[in-house]
């Protein structure tokens, strides 16, 4: 009885002194790791959104971030398609799609100097945030030069199609009228920025997916970061 005694005493001592070195690991993650693991899963989503995104299909074959004519030209688009001009519009919004689909991976060398410029300031405050927040940080840091870097590679490849100009002409055109929104009446411009928005959609799934699953993290560091949230 009294060695199982000693031994219940041993168990409940070493869960204690477990306990305590668990705590001290997380004091000291906030305050030297968290930075260096929230890199890690930042590149980690930021690479994954880019190679899923950036292959044939990658934007045309998701619903969730495919391209398709913007407000009203969308509805005008499935009048056109039940007049029998259906192949006219899928040409145009796979275009649209190929073209987004090709200036993706221009993002991630920027989307990865954005995450090494993270100070552990910025990481304190993206693990306590939403959901989200690291994408936010992400968005807000490098959206502006992953534009200017999109722009012209859709600019090229929607200048291939012919149909391109007819819709910055009709676009054109509907937005003087209040049809369109003006910043969709260029095709290059509209198609940049649903692409932006399909990157940064991807990104915080990844996100989302790493709090709700730490074990997902490629690194070792990550998964220390996220279990401890």
């Amino acid at each position: 009885m009294l060695r199982r005694s000693v031994t219940f005493t041993s168990l409940c001592a070493g869960l204690l002194i477990s306990a305590s070195a668990m705590a001290v690991s997380l004091s000291s993650l906030s305050q030297q790791d968290a930075n260096g693991g929230l890199k890690d899963a930042l590149t980690q989503g930021a690479q994954t959104a880019v190679s899923q995104l950036g292959v044939a299909g990658g934007f045309s074959n998701n619903p969730d971030v495919r391209i398709e004519l913007p407000g009203k030209l969308g509805k005008v688009a499935k009048t056109m398609e039940k007049l029998g001009m259906g192949s006219q519009v899928s040409a145009l919004e796979t275009s649209m799609n190929q073209a987004a689909e090709a200036a993706m991976p221009q993002a991630q060398a920027l989307l990865v100097d954005a995450v090494k410029k993270m100070t552990v300031t910025d990481a304190k405050g993206i693990l306590t945030g939403g959901k989200d927040s690291a994408t936010e940080y992400l968005s807000k840091t490098s959206r502006d030069q992953i534009r200017a870097k999109f722009l012209p590679i859709v600019k090229n490849a929607t200048d291939k199609v012919g149909l391109a100009q007819k819709y910055n002409s009709f676009a054109g055109q509907a937005a003087s009228l209040g049809v369109v929104d003006s910043k969709d009446a260029n095709i290059e411009g509209y198609v940049t920025e649903k692409a932006l928005d399909g990157l940064f959609k991807m990104i915080a799934k990844q996100e989302e997916s790493i709090r709700a699953n730490p074990m997902q993290a490629a690194t070792s560091l990550a998964k220390k970061v996220f279990s401890a949230l």
